[in-house]
């Protein structure tokens, strides 16, 4: 039978669990709860390798799009409280991009500033065309700022963002990579549509992970990507798990199954998390938000058993029983969350649709 904690909504569920340890006094020990309560899940952190370099990172990531974009001037503490809380959870991945508006700027001032800097996988991108065809000049000007913003002197993975003008970028990225500019060559997108374009890239070599849109409603990156990531030693980051909150708007109302008890998801975030987590070929999924609260509840699917092939069958089949998941492509991003998110890049978008108007 389905618990009661099961059946409360996301937010009333963490409101009890908000992480009070510092992340000074986290590294190598239990993240534990408001209250001395435990954590959902105990045991060590999940990690995954990177097979071609053997570089070792969290299997969950925090990602910056939408979530960590902010108007110049607006207060950041909720954003900070977000970071401490999954790096106090275990995570040490963060990925972000010149593109996210003022997210990358707050994700290099807040590791910069923490008491005690962890060793933070950061990954970043890359979108340059050039003022005229192989014109390197503009990606040579994105990487320094990159570099200044998150003040690093070498960037753990750059990534050719949404495969944009990859011919010439992903070239430039590894000799950045033969110079020790950056640790790892990677290449994105997030439209299952890109897929194919992205499992040839990585067919042909020369990459060491990909970025690709991955959940349990959009499995189509098993068909071939996967696979060939796997066959590759290429490292794959999964974007939107949460399908941007679709997901967790479809299941509103809906009790945990049982089945989440085998596999030591408590939230139906966890749930999801750890569905992408557990196929083999994943080495992290990333996972954005601005609520400490939900940061908190999603790290927590970095500790327990996986689902293995079998259970994310039975996962998979449990959700296509609810209502409307099958609808939730039709859905808009962030259902809900209207006036969220406002920050550079809304900004700018309501200033072209104002254009549009006669």
């Amino acid at each position: 039978m389905t618990s009661s904690i099961a059946r409360a909504g996301r937010r009333g569920l963490l409101g009890a669990a908000a992480i009070g340890a510092t992340l000074a006094g986290a590294r190598g020990a239990l993240a534990q709860a408001a209250g001395g309560a435990a954590p959902a899940a105990a045991g060590p952190v999940i990690t995954r390798r990177i097979g071609r370099t053997g570089q070792v990172v969290t299997a969950l990531g925090l990602g910056t799009f939408l979530t960590y974009d902010l108007a110049p001037g607006r207060p950041r503490g909720g954003l900070r409280e977000v970071l401490r809380r999954y790096l106090v959870g275990g995570g040490r991945l963060i990925d972000t991009s010149p593109l996210y508006g003022s997210a990358e700027v707050s994700v290099g001032a807040f590791l910069a500033s923490a008491e005690e800097e962890p060793e933070v996988f950061v990954a970043n991108k890359i979108w340059s065309t050039g003022a005229y065809l192989g014109d390197e000049s503009h990606a040579l000007a994105s990487l320094e700022q990159s570099r200044l913003r998150i003040w690093r002197a070498t960037i753990d993975l750059m990534q050719c963002h949404s495969i944009v003008n990859a011919p010439v970028v992903i070239p430039l990225l590894q000799a950045w990579k033969r110079e020790g500019l950056i640790r790892h060559v990677g290449v994105t997108h997030h439209e299952t549509e890109a897929q194919d374009e992205l499992a040839a890239i990585v067919e042909a070599g020369g990459v060491d992970v990909v970025q690709t849109n991955y959940s349990i409603f959009s499995r189509d990156a098993e068909r071939r990507l996967l696979p060939a990531a796997a066959d590759r030693g290429v490292g794959v980051l999964v974007n939107l798990p949460l399908e941007k909150a679709r997901l967790m708007r479809v299941v509103e109302g809906h009790p945990l199954p049982d089945i989440a008890r085998e596999f030591g998801a408590a939230s139906w975030a966890q749930f999801f998390l750890k569905w992408a987590m557990g196929h083999p070929a994943v080495t992290s999924v990333l996972c954005g938000t601005s609520d400490p609260e939900h940061a908190a509840d999603n790290v927590r699917a970095l500790r327990g058993p996986l689902p293995d092939a079998a259970m994310r069958r039975r996962m998979v089949a449990h959700m296509e029983t609810i209502p409307g998941f099958g609808g939730l492509g039709r859905m808009p991003w962030y259902p809900g969350k209207d006036g969220m998110y406002q920050g550079l890049i809304r900004a700018s978008q309501a200033r072209a649709r104002a254009r549009l108007v006669p």
